[in-house]
C-alpha cells in the first residue's frame, strides 16, 4: 500500500518477488524498490515499475539497516557493523544509487573523523540524507551536489530523527525510548534547545515502537499495532 502526501491510499501487488523482503520504498513515476534476502544472496534489490512487474535487481550489500528512496530518484542505503565489515558494497556505511540501481556516492568519512560502524538513526529529504552513527554518533550531513558536513551532537544512539531548516529532533538515545531532544544547527554542532518526553495521543506512555521513519521534517512511529502508525516533527 502506498500513501502519497494528499493521504490518498493505493495498492499496489507486486508479481515475482524472489525477496524475502525486509525493506521497501516507493520511488517517483509510480515505481518501488524491495530489498531483502534472495536465494543467491546477491541481486538483493529489485526495482517495480507501476505495473507491479519487476523491471531489474541489483546488489545493494549485507546488513542494510535502512533504506529510503526521494523524488528525486535517488536510493539511499545505510548499514550496519555485520555488513561494513565484510562487503566492499556495505563497507563505506551509506551509499546513495539512482532509481536504476546504480551507486552514484560513497561515504568517505573526513581526516580525523571516525567510519561509519552502524547508523543508529536516519532521515532522507529531497536532495539531501542525515545520519547518525556509532561510534562518534556525530550527525552526518550528505547532500547529492557532493556537500558533506559532519557535527557534534548531545545525544548518544538515538532511534530516529526529523530535520527542517536549522532545526533536528531526535527520538531515544542517551538509553531512553521516549526522550526527545530539539536541536538547533550550527556550522559544526546541534545545540541542545529542548528535552521532553514523546508520549500518544492520549497521554498515554511510549513503551514500545518499531524502527521510526525519519522523512524531512516527520518523524513516523508505529506503535503496538501493525495498522497505526504516528506522527511527529518539526
Amino acid at each position: 500500500m502506498h500513501a502519497n502526501p494528499n493521504h490518498a491510499v493505493r495498492e499496489r501487488t507486486p508479481h515475482e518477488v524472489g525477496l524475502h523482503v525486509t525493506h521497501l520504498d516507493a520511488l517517483p513515476n509510480g515505481r518501488f524498490v524491495l530489498q531483502g534476502h534472495d536465494a543467491a544472496g546477491e541481486r538483493n534489490a529489485q526495482i517495480y515499475g507501476r505495473d507491479g512487474r519487476r523491471r531489474h535487481g541489483f546488489a545493494m550489500g549485507r546488513a542494510v539497516g535502512f533504506m529510503m528512496g526521494d523524488r528525486r530518484h535517488h536510493i539511499w542505503s545505510a548499514y550496519f557493523d555485520e555488513g561494513v565489515y565484510v562487503d566492499p558494497i556495505s563497507a563505506a556505511g551509506l551509499v546513495r544509487w539512482d532509481s536504476g540501481g546504480n551507486s552514484l556516492w560513497r561515504y568517505a568519512a573526513p581526516e580525523g573523523a571516525e567510519h561509519i560502524d552502524t547508523v543508529y538513526a536516519f532521515n532522507v529529504g529531497d536532495g539531501v540524507a542525515w545520519a547518525c552513527y556509532y561510534p562518534a554518533f556525530a550527525l552526518l550531513e550528505a547532500r547529492t551536489d557532493g556537500h558533506v558536513r559532519l557535527r557534534r551532537t548531545p545525544v548518544s544512539a538515538p532511534a530516529g530523527m526529523a530535520v527542517h531548516k536549522d532545526e533536528i529532533l531526535t527520538l531515544g538515545g542517551d538509553r531512553r525510548h521516549d526522550l526527545l531532544h530539539r536541536c538547533r544547527l550550527t556550522g559544526d554542532e546541534a545545540l541542545l534547545i529542548e528535552e521532553a518526553r514523546l508520549t500518544f495521543p492520549d497521554g498515554a506512555p511510549l513503551k514500545r515502537y518499531a524502527r521510526p521513519v525519519g522523512r524531512g521534517r516527520h518523524l513516523y512511529l508505529r506503535g503496538p499495532s501493525p495498522r497505526q502508525w504516528y506522527v511527529t516533527g518539526l
